[in-house]
């Protein structure tokens, strides 16, 4: 089995024991072992000169590849591994370093005994929906990308209120003053949407949801709208220009004449499941949601 481990961005000290014991021990099951061709130095760093025989390839080339891939880190890993996703991507299993995040559900500790049972194919997935972004000036495509929690609109300047007009499948639904807006994902709903005061969503729901930051008019509420929509947001021209951030991981500016748009994407990433564990179990212990005080 060929078997890709992405890792958490800059990071060394934290794998010096774990990475090359995990590796031995694929390898001793006839598996191969790969990582990305940018990450080289640190790999060799880790290894300390002992991983010659590593093998590397690019990012684009994840999921033709792979036909498993590890995610060694916390949620932001896991989504950037997502958001990259090719066609016909391979099942993700996402080891939190950490502290358990939402999406990352395995744990470090436990990391050697669920591998052992995935290389055995006793294993269930979950589908995670990939969503698109593009921006077009005057028709012409200019930038298209992917996220997996939330695209935000907002701008840099400290308390400088700007207006943006939002659509949803080519209708106007308002003209928004205030700092920007959000529009997440289900899996995205508990990260900065909720902190603006959105609603928590369920991963079942194949729903979006707008939500206005910091509001200028108190009727402009979050919105939850279906993944089969198309949502377009146009920048007020002496508004322009304004940050587009996607996962909080990837920025560009956004000017004016230029309109953002937002789908769901036909990409789906599969997520290994942890059987332990399930959705409200993790909302009681990130957030003590609905723990009982008795």
């Amino acid at each position: 089995m060929k078997i890709t481990i992405v890792l958490k961005p800059k990071v060394i000290s934290d794998f010096s024991n774990v990475l090359p014991n995990l590796v031995d021990w694929l390898r001793r099951r006839k598996c191969t072992v790969q990582f990305l061709h940018h990450e080289q130095d640190r790999i060799h760093k880790i290894f300390k000169g002992k991983g010659k025989s590593i093998e590397f390839i690019e990012l684009s080339q994840i999921s033709k590849m792979s036909e498993l891939i590890i995610s060694l880190g916390g949620d932001g890993t896991l989504i950037g591994v997502c958001r990259n996703a090719g066609q016909k991507m391979p099942p993700v299993f996402g080891v939190n370093m950490g502290h358990l995040g939402f999406i990352t559900e395995f744990n470090k500790i436990d990391m050697f005994d669920e591998l052992t049972r995935i290389l055995k194919g006793e294993y269930s997935t979950r589908t995670l929906s990939i969503y698109t972004v593009e921006v077009h000036k005057f028709g012409k495509r200019i930038f298209k990308s992917n996220f997996i929690n939330d695209a935000v609109i907002n701008k840099n300047d400290i308390s400088r209120m700007f207006t943006l007009s939002v659509e949803v499948d080519d209708e106007h639904v308002y003209d928004l003053s205030g700092d920007g807006i959000i529009i997440s994902s289900p899996i995205g709903s508990t990260a900065y949407s909720l902190a603006a005061g959105g609603p928590i969503i369920h991963p079942g729901v194949n729903g979006m949801v707008l939500t206005p930051i910091c509001p200028h008019s108190l009727t402009h509420r979050p919105l939850l709208i279906t993944d089969k929509s198309i949502v377009k947001v146009k920048v007020d021209r002496k508004n322009s220009p304004v940050n587009l951030t996607l996962d909080g991981q990837h920025n560009i500016s956004v000017g004016s004449n230029e309109t953002i748009s937002i789908k769901r994407s036909s990409l789906r990433v599969k997520l290994i499941e942890n059987p332990e564990r399930n959705y409200f179990l993790t909302l009681k212990e990130k957030f003590t949601h609905g723990k009982r005080s008795y």
